[in-house]
Formats: structure tokens, sequence, C-alpha cells
């Protein structure tokens, strides 16, 4: 036991879009019903000697820009002891439709690293990087589909390299879930390719419980 990464006492933050988010700030609340959820109670079932605070400050639609404008008040203020950090989908959207507000790739990786640089400043707490994913095999190169797994690589380039600028243990989300649809039915996990079911979560939950050697 003494090899799981948080330690008794400690708080873990969780911070991201609607995926961390999953109802936190309604009925599902205070930690959500994703992987956040799942997560604790992993942990929980597994390490009885443990008193962890938990702490999910995710909220639908965010990019790493929206992340950004809020990091002093959502992250830095809770001084949490480890953190975890799931952001890039939305960014990607954003930018393949050419929104106002779009997050390309260069910006992702300006706005990421600005935010790890301040957490290490002022904070220099452990670092857990969930890389974007997106539950499709569509390679026709003929639908949004397709064009968001064409990009994808890019987003993920960056949550590879900043983990290892920063320290950080890193969820290869999108390769996790890439080698279950060699298996099963991508609606086995997710009703569309961005929000995943309660399998979907398990998923995540279980691969953030081995990255931190539980």
């Amino acid at each position: 036991m003494s090899d799981f990464w948080i330690k008794d006492g400690e708080t873990m933050l969780f911070i991201g879009d609607s995926i961390t988010d999953c109802g936190r700030r309604g009925a599902e609340a205070p930690l959500g019903s994703g992987y956040v959820s799942l997560f604790s109670e992993l942990a929980t079932a597994r390490y009885p000697d443990r008193q962890i605070r938990y702490i999910n400050k995710g909220i639908g639609g965010n990019k790493i820009t929206d992340l950004s404008e809020r990091w002093r008040d959502d992250v830095l203020f809770h001084k949490p002891d480890r953190l975890s950090i799931k952001i890039g989908i939305n960014d990607l959207h954003s930018h393949l439709r050419g929104a106002d507000g779009g997050v390309s790739p260069e910006l992702f990786a300006e706005r990421y690293d600005g935010v790890l640089a301040l957490t290490k400043q002022e904070l220099g707490c452990p670092l857990v990087l969930i890389s974007p994913f997106y539950i499709s095999r569509d390679n026709s190169r003929q639908t949004l589909r397709s064009q968001v797994l064409e990009l994808l690589p890019r987003y993920i380039e960056t949550v590879e390299a900043l983990s290892e600028k920063y320290g950080a243990r890193i969820v290869r989300s999108h390769e996790i879930f890439q080698r279950h649809l060699q298996f099963r039915d991508a609606e086995v996990f997710c009703p569309e390719p961005v929000h995943p079911n309660r399998a979907g979560h398990l998923v995540i939950a279980e691969e953030v419980m081995q990255v931190m050697g539980g």
C-alpha cells in the first residue's frame, strides 16, 4: 500500500472540461458521476488507511484558455497536494470549426505550458496529465470524426511533451480507448465519441489508478 501516490491526509484536485465535470455542480455534486467519483471510490476501497480529500473543478465546454483564466481561483487557491488535468478535446473542436476563441495546437501548447509553469512556481505539487481522447476509428478522411482523429495527435503530443518537461505522470487515454475499440463497439464506452458512459469513465478511472501505483 505504501506505493500508492496519494498519501494519508492529502488533497487531490481534478480540473478539466465536461468529462471531468459530469454534473458535479448539480445533482451529482460534489464529485460528479464520472471518472473522478469512480477513482475516489476505487481509492477508498483499496486504501482504507488513507483519508484523502477530493476536489472536482471540471466545467463543461472548457478549453485550456478557460482553465488558464480560472487557474488561480480554482487550483492555486486550494493548494492541492496532487493535481490532475484533463483538457484538449474542446480546444481541438473549436480550432477545427474555426470558431471565435478557437484554440490551435500552438495556442494549446502555449497556454498549457503557462499554467504548468505557474503551478510549479507557486505549488510545486506532483501532476497527472490525462491526454485528450476521441472514441472513434473513422479514418475515412470524409467526415468530421475522421478530421478530429487526424488532428488529435498534435494535441496529444503537447500533453506528452509537457509531462516530460514537468515530470508529470501521464494517462494516455486515447491509446487506451483505441485498444479497447479493437475488441468492442464504441457505444460500449461512449454514445458519441466525446462523452463516455459509465464503462468509459471506469476505463479512465482504472488507468488513473494504475499510473498512481494503485
